[in-house]
């Protein structure tokens, strides 16, 4: 009897052991289960070259989370850093180019920026008693719009020499990589051997018994919310010397992202627990999700949901290590080191292993029939033109027989660069990419040439880069034919408003340059207000309305897009299409059908569908190596309520 209760209690003590090693090692255990998956699912998945975009597209998420993993160990939040981040890199680019600052200095300048705006919520949070989450929210914005100001709405090309920071050592070892490992290895030193690192973690644990334990907690958060404005500052740089310009709208929701992999990572928003070890896991997952998603064709609306969940299971398995009484997960005081990094060893083992065995899951597979697989990466599915080339490049495919991949940029030319960088491992036979921006999506360019694989570009351009076909309209052309259109309706004379796309993007530059280029045949017309709408409906309802309160003797409204132009016409109310005419662009079947109304007086349209068929008509002469023509002009024009009847869109 006694030997039996003896193997009972060892075989208990032995599954014990193995759930508690699970629950200490949750975020690293789901790293591995990842890696195995997506290697059994994508034969494209487990290449060195892949593996290396997972590690530079994980780089920028990184480094924001490793300063913010100081703010949460001490029990805090920090909002701001996307929007500190791109203010950090814009000062670096316009001070060194605009104002011709040494780049030394501009760097410093940068990195003080950064500080500074960390300086800042740590006085309002520790001196003003405002929340966290209040004071953070309201440096997002400030940041975010003195980027904005500082820029003018337009990226500004980022020194060459800075600009290495995005390259390569020895043609295959991503620098990006390399400072996420050095901030990394500050960020453990920091949490573990210094005495600010251990006032985190006491102030995280109870900072009442922090503050009279002698603890000076007010300068402590001044410092803490500095090391995450310290971090955003490198994030920034680094991530516009990946896209070689300062893009004031870059890094818009990276904050969310960071939170998020601090908190899978290990670390609890309650305080008192976190390390960089899990962090920089937290960020792997999320880079190896997205990336897997992107080979496997996920919808990039479905890899949201997908990360949430992830998000949510990593929050439910600390709610149930913390009740399971698991190791807490910090920095110092784990006990025994070794132990610790003898898990991680077994587990690279452990997952080399059976990586290695699923890879012959697909080492037979055939290389035949790849340039018949195309990938197609659109600015953005949340707009109904962009969402007609889809649909155009889709119904093309199939008529071909070939495979074609679609993904989402959701305006971020970053996640444009990683899914470039996505397709381009894949071997795919062609990639067709509709910029976020024609600068920004350069570096991502060259690569792909540098793989020989055909590079084709649909309704804007790709500079700085080849390409074996450009399939657009012509932007500036279209804002000519709508400045001649409008001054043409109003007779010649009147004011009017612009309603303004994204900051920054090629397609509200080029075709706000031709709407003013077209206004100056017409000295009469007056252009009183202009305001950015972002590209969407709501907005520009919301902005339309404001423009009135200041303006309500406007006559006349050009929005550089359809969307932007029907949240005019709601707000505008009776005056659409009587006293105020509007003109929008893009020839979007909402579009179409206000003018049909009246309402909307014209469309400066084009033909989406068009334009994605002719781009996978290209595409596929590219892959097999037909001649194919450099530069294709699918034709603008103006639809009004006389032609509208004839027009197929």
């Amino acid at each position: 009897m006694a030997t039996d209760t003896l193997k009972s209690t060892t075989g208990a003590s032995g599954a014990s052991g193995l759930r508690r090693l699970l629950l200490d090692n949750g975020a690293l255990t789901a790293l591995i289960v990842l890696v195995i998956a997506m290697s059994a699912l994508s034969g494209d998945f487990l290449t060195t070259d892949n593996l290396l975009n997972v590690g530079v597209q994980a780089a920028v998420t990184a480094i924001l989370a490793f300063g913010v993993t100081f703010v949460i160990v001490s029990a805090g939040i920090d909002l701001s850093v996307g929007s500190v981040a791109a203010l950090s890199a814009t000062v670096l680019a316009w001070s060194a180019t605009s104002e011709g600052v040494p780049v030394f200095l501009a760097v410093l300048l940068a990195v003080a920026t950064g500080i500074a705006c960390g300086l800042v919520n740590g006085f309002l949070i520790s001196y003003g008693k405002l929340p966290p989450f209040i004071a953070t929210l309201a440096m997002l914005s400030v940041a975010r719009g003195l980027s904005l100001v500082i820029s003018q709405g337009s990226p500004i090309a980022f020194p060459d020499s800075v600009s290495h920071l995005g390259d390569t050592l020895g043609g295959w070892l991503p620098v990006p990589v390399l400072v996420m490992v050095g901030m990394g290895l500050i960020t453990a030193f920091v949490l573990g051997r210094t005495y600010i690192g251990r006032s985190m973690y006491a102030i995280g644990g109870n900072e009442e018994a922090a503050r009279l334990s002698g603890l000076r907690v007010k300068r402590q958060k001044l410092a803490i919310y500095a090391f995450s404005g310290l971090f955003a500052a490198a994030a920034g740089i680094v991530l516009a010397s990946r896209l070689s310009s300062a893009q004031p709208q870059a890094a818009q929701g990276y904050e969310l992202d960071a939170i998020a992999a601090v908190v899978i990572g290990g670390a609890s928003l309650a305080g008192g627990t976190g390390k960089a070890s899990g962090t920089l896991i937290g960020a792997l997952i999320l880079a190896v999700l997205r990336n897997g998603l992107n080979l496997l064709s996920v919808s990039a609306f479905w890899q949201q949901v997908v990360i949430g969940v992830v998000i949510a299971l990593a929050v439910l398995l600390d709610t149930v290590r913390r009740k399971a009484g698991a190791t807490p997960v910090t920095a110092s005081g784990t006990g025994n080191k070794g132990r610790q990094a003898a898990t991680y060893l077994l587990a690279a083992v452990v997952a080399a292993a059976i990586v290695g065995a699923t890879s012959f899951l697909h080492s037979g597979s055939s290389d035949a029939g790849k340039s018949q697989k195309i990938g197609l990466s659109l600015s953005t599915l949340n707009n109904p033109f962009f969402v007609s080339i889809r649909a155009g490049a889709q119904a093309e495919a199939e008529k071909l027989g070939v495979d074609l991949t679609v993904t989402d940029a959701q305006n971020d030319a970053s996640q444009q660069a990683n899914q470039l960088e996505n397709f381009t491992s894949s071997g795919l036979g062609t990639i067709i990419v509709n910029p976020v921006d024609s600068d920004a999506v350069t570096p991502a360019a060259k690569a792909v040439n540098k793989a020989d694989i055909p590079l084709v570009a649909v309704d804007r351009a790709v500079n700085k880069a080849t390409t074996a076909a450009l399939v657009a309209s012509d932007n500036t052309t279209g804002g000519k034919l709508a400045a001649k259109s409008l001054a043409e309706k109003l007779g010649g004379k009147g004011k009017i408003v612009i309603l303004q796309g994204q900051a920054g993007t090629s397609a509200s530059r080029e075709r706000g340059a031709g709407f003013a280029e077209g206004l100056k045949a017409y000295p009469g017309i007056e252009v009183v207000a202009k305001q950015p709408a972002d590209w969407d409906r709501t907005k520009g309802l919301d902005v339309m309305t404001n423009l009135l309160q200041a303006n309500p003797d406007v006559s006349g409204v050009f929005a550089e897009n359809d969307e932007m132009a029907l949240g005019a016409i709601k707000a505008l109310g009776s005056k659409a299409g009587k006293s105020v005419q509007v003109i929008g662009f893009d020839g979007t079947d909402d579009g179409l059908k206000a003018v049909k109304a009246g309402t909307l007086y014209a469309s400066v349209a084009q033909q989406p569908s068009e334009l994605g068929r002719i781009a996978v008509q290209n595409a596929v002469k590219a892959a097999e190596g037909e001649k194919v023509a450099k530069s294709v002009m699918v034709p603008v024009k103006v639809v009004t309520k006389e032609n509208v009847a004839g027009f197929t869109g």
